[in-house]
């Protein structure tokens, strides 16, 4: 845990000094899922290019 702790201070820290609390809360968040889809991946739980592809060729044909 103390390992986390010290990737947030870190992250924190790296930030603009007139950053907003609801930026940090954004950012950290954003950490947050980034972190999550990296895990997935790892595990295999990601979806093939080629799936997305074909989900994604049905948004973009108008």
């Amino acid at each position: 845990m103390a390992a986390v702790k010290q990737q947030v201070i870190k992250m924190i820290q790296s930030l603009s000094e007139e950053i907003s609390i609801d930026d940090i809360m954004a950012e950290l968040y954003f950490k947050l899922q980034v972190d999550a889809g990296l895990k997935e991946l790892d595990e295999g739980k990601g979806i093939p290019h080629e799936e997305v592809e074909k989900r994604m060729s049905k948004w973009l044909t108008a």
